[in-house]
């Protein structure tokens, strides 16, 4: 349940904004960002203005929806994050996670604005998915032919081909080979949980 309104309080000064900016950073509307947090959008849209501060399990909630931290919220400076990846291969080893039978594996740092994996896509799965969401996707292929259909057309990918696309295009992401295909991918999706943010695990999106 919403906290009643009140007087505008002043104790976080500036959290408005941070909250507003990211909210329009990570692609979401007033009411997909309220929904997540189980806020009503009124209630959130006094917490960009500045008409309400939020309360701890507030900011607990929206940091989770944005995919940052407290302390970020807050405008402290957020802690040196480690540079450098290591690689590993996807299967069988920790790090690497299968999702509607694609293999993935995180190849950038957690909390950033864009999110990276390496995904092998294995013939026959989840090739008539279409998936329309908020967000950036950028894809380079390593091996293997990929499939990407963008709107109505088809592009079929080699080794080398990079595809880079607004997600709000209605997109279909398949390996038409039975050897598979193995690509670098990039995204501006955040706010989803891990488990979400492969290409083939059929949540991926709104």
């Amino acid at each position: 349940m919403n906290p009643p309104d009140g007087g505008v309080a002043d104790e976080l000064p500036g959290i408005g904004p941070r909250l507003r900016d990211l909210r329009r950073n990570r692609g979401l509307t007033l009411e997909a960002a309220a929904g997540r947090a189980e806020l009503s959008p009124a209630h959130l849209s006094r917490l960009e203005t500045g008409r309400r501060q939020p309360s701890l399990p507030m900011l607990l909630g929206l940091a989770r929806v944005y995919g940052t931290t407290v302390s970020e919220l807050l405008g402290e400076a957020p802690p040196e994050r480690d540079a450098i990846v290591r690689g590993g291969p996807l299967d069988g080893a920790p790090g690497g996670t299968a999702a509607g039978g694609w293999l993935y594996r995180q190849a950038g740092g957690p909390g950033r604005a864009m999110q990276a994996l390496r995904v092998r896509v294995p013939y026959g799965t989840e090739g008539d998915l279409v998936r329309v969401h908020p967000g950036e996707e950028w894809l380079y292929v390593l091996d293997g032919r990929l499939r990407v259909v963008l709107g109505e057309t088809v592009h079929d990918l080699d080794p080398g081909d990079s595809a880079h696309f607004d997600s709000l295009t209605p997109h279909r992401i398949a390996a038409p080979d039975i050897t598979g295909a193995r690509l670098l991918f990039v995204h501006t999706l955040l706010q989803s949980p891990v488990a979400e943010l492969c290409p083939g695990s059929g949540i991926h999106r709104l």
